[in-house]
């Protein structure tokens, strides 16, 4: 009697000798970010990793100690660098391009991993990612933002008093919020509206 098997789909990739040090450590960072925008955090297995990675699960256990380990890794690698924002001669058209990155950090394979393990685990493994996300995201989106506002108000099109911590939460909380809870993907039309209909009358000086 023929007994059953899985599709060949379903089977794991044939393990790979050849691949060392910072080779295999890139594919292993590249196969978890894969896992996590597909599965999501609570799926993600160090096994299925491994698998996808083409290697055995000792080649991660001999860098990382848990799964938690590997994804702040492959987190960090993966994430974005914001590192500076251009002057495009206008504070509306630096916060455009600002939130247009922002925009695309947020749907890179890289971004959807982060959102499944914010969404998904729980708060205990959410600590351990929390100065993370803080140095590679948060902190250089606000100061990107920050230099945005800085350079309005020294073009007058920004007044004095708008450089405040709660102003560059607006759009990160704003993308986010819609993002999780409308399920926006955020159309350049739409970081458009924002910024017109939100941002710059928030940071216009007052005309008497």
């Amino acid at each position: 009697m023929a007994t059953s098997r899985p599709p060949a789909a379903d089977e794991a990739p044939p393990v790979s000798p050849r691949r060392r040090g910072p080779v295999l450590e890139r594919a292993i960072l590249d196969a978890t970010l894969e896992q996590l925008s597909t599965v999501g955090w609570n799926a993600l297995t160090m096994e299925g990793v491994a698998a996808r990675a083409q290697t055995g699960k000792a080649a991660l256990y001999r860098r990382w100690s848990s799964k938690e380990e590997l994804v702040v890794d492959a987190l960090r690698s993966g994430l974005p660098d914001l590192d500076h924002a251009d002057d495009h001669g206008s504070v509306r058209e630096d916060l455009y391009r600002l939130c247009l990155r922002l925009r695309d950090a947020m749907y890179s394979r890289s971004g959807f991993a982060l959102r499944s393990v914010l969404y998904e685990c729980d708060a205990a493994s959410a600590e351990r990612f929390h100065g993370m996300v803080l140095q590679r995201m948060v902190a250089p989106a606000q100061r990107l933002f920050a230099q945005a506002i800085r350079q309005g108000t020294e073009r007058g099109d920004v007044r004095p008093d708008a450089i405040a911590e709660v102003i560059f939460d607006v759009i990160p909380g704003l993308m986010m919020f819609r993002s999780k809870v409308r399920g926006s993907e955020w159309p350049d039309e739409a970081v458009a509206e924002m910024v017109d209909r939100v941002l710059v009358p928030l940071l216009r000086p007052v005309t008497r």
